[in-house]
């Protein structure tokens, strides 16, 4: 998945790329049965990762997306979530930023509300 601002998103368990810039883990979890020297991940931004409550709620309910999207942006808005967005908006000003998720489909996951969030200054 590509995205505007210099931001990219790939599966972390992709092998990575000389084109990724910095790496980010954009999960609450580590990925399962993945070695984190294989990962070669670069940062962990947990603070921009749903909670717990709020990841529990889509998994056990993909149809109830558009609620935990709301929800989720809500967490996006407290100061630890709103720092660390920052500083990947920062990142991506001057180097590609690709965040990784473990996820298998990044398209119907938290994954483009934390895009749409970096892409709002």
């Amino acid at each position: 998945m590509a995205a505007p601002n210099g931001f990219h998103v790939r599966r972390v368990y992709d092998q990575a790329s000389p084109d990724d810039g910095v790496r980010v883990l954009v999960d609450r979890l580590w990925p399962r049965g993945l070695a984190k020297d294989r990962a070669a991940v670069d940062e962990w931004a947990k603070e921009v990762t749903p909670s717990d409550e709020l990841r529990r709620f889509l998994h056990k309910d993909a149809s109830r997306y558009e609620e935990f999207a709301a929800r989720y942006r809500e967490e996006l808005a407290a100061p630890a979530a709103e720092e660390a967005a920052a500083h990947l908006r920062e990142e991506a000003r001057d180097h590609t930023v690709t965040l990784l998720t473990a996820v298998k489909n990044p398209d119907t996951s938290h994954v483009p509300v934390l895009l749409e969030h970096l892409q709002t200054p």
